[in-house]
């Protein structure tokens, strides 16, 4: 941790706040004018250059205002922003939108990417959990055509994924109704990690006496239902909010921008990218693994069932973040999310 002495601190905290409100690079008669800090414009001056040396600041042209480096930037959240609480109204705005009336988890997290948007101004992310623990509550096969059946798992998390399979035409329906017999025998109340495709598919021929040739392509379609649901998918909301910022009035840093949401893979794996235990994280520039995030901010925060974690909410903006009021955001969402999923999956999950 870099130590600093009293003066730079609160010199080196009025720029940051100065340029996150402005935009504008900041100069020394400006933080001795908006700023109690007892010192003259020369002096400042003085601890400004200091602060550069440091690594902490940087002129960005010739004239005397300074911008925070991602290093500044790191110094202040680690060091001296000040905790910003939730407004009443923000409070009831996450609450109306995130309370128990919604019946599933992915309905859940759109929620949730939605009003994160709508509070911190940002583009705002959410990823699905990794649901390989969700119990299987039933198994449905629906003859829509003659040659073709609709597959529809239902999960205790209020997830249902479905598939369509070509059976072939002339299936008699006493066939589906044993196969499905089957599979409702063999699938619920297990979860998705324990079901094992190959002996499913091993002990189907066994039962099936007749129109054998629809085992491959129905139990295909459940393993695809359960790659479905096992799979993680990112939520996007604000994507557009990213033009409000002077930062990003050149076209080719909002093309650079819109081309990184469109890589939803990549944000996943980002994403899912938090040690155990750390409930925030705030990824600064160079700080992001991937080089096209290195002029952005990201920060995440983790929601979990039964202290593990599952997935993660966050917020991807310029490095002029604020970073306050985003990071009291997703706290406080993370333990609503926490509250609903220990609604939804009916354990006695306590919002961590």
């Amino acid at each position: 941790m870099l130590l600093l002495d009293d003066r730079k601190r609160k010199i080196l905290k009025a720029i940051v706040d100065d340029y996150i409100n402005t935009a504008e690079p900041v100069g020394s008669r400006s933080v001795a004018r908006r700023h109690e800090i007892g010192l003259s414009s020369a002096t400042i001056r003085n601890e400004m250059a200091d602060l550069e040396e440091m690594g902490l600041l940087e002129q960005p042209h010739t004239s005397a205002g300074r911008v925070p480096s991602d290093k500044g930037y790191r110094v202040y959240v680690d060091q001296l922003m000040t905790k910003r609480q939730l407004t009443a109204d923000e409070i009831d705005c996450i609450e109306d939108s995130l309370r128990s009336r919604i019946s599933e988890i992915e309905q859940l997290l759109k929620q949730a990417s939605a009003v994160i948007s709508e509070i911190t101004k940002y583009t705002s992310l959410a990823i699905t959990p990794q649901m390989n623990r969700s119990i299987i509550k039933a198994i449905k096969l629906i003859l829509v055509e003659d040659d073709k059946v609709l597959i529809v798992i239902f999960t205790n998390a209020g997830i249902a994924k479905n598939s369509l399979v070509k059976i072939g035409a002339g299936v008699s329906l006493d066939s589906l109704v044993v196969i499905a017999n089957y599979l409702s025998d063999r699938l619920t109340g297990i979860t998705l990690e324990m079901v094992n495709i190959e002996s499913l598919r091993f002990d189907a021929q066994r039962i099936m006496t007749r129109d054998r040739h629809i085992i491959d392509p129905i139990i295909n379609g459940v393993e695809d239902c359960i790659n479905q649901i096992a799979s993680a998918e990112v939520f996007l909301d604000g994507t557009a909010n990213i033009f409000n910022f002077p930062e990003f009035q050149d076209m080719m840093r909002a093309k650079k921008f819109l081309s990184i949401l469109n890589a939803k893979d990549i944000l996943a794996s980002m994403m899912f990218n938090s040690p155990q235990g750390e409930e925030i994280k705030v990824r600064i520039g160079i700080e992001n693994e991937v080089d096209e995030l290195k002029d952005f901010s990201l920060i995440t925060a983790t929601y979990s069932i039964d202290c593990e974690i599952i997935g993660s909410i966050g917020v991807i903006g310029p490095r002029r973040m604020h970073y306050p009021k985003v990071i009291a955001s997703l706290n406080h969402i993370r333990k609503v999310i926490n509250r609903e999923l220990s609604n939804l999956l009916g354990d006695d999950v306590e919002g961590q």
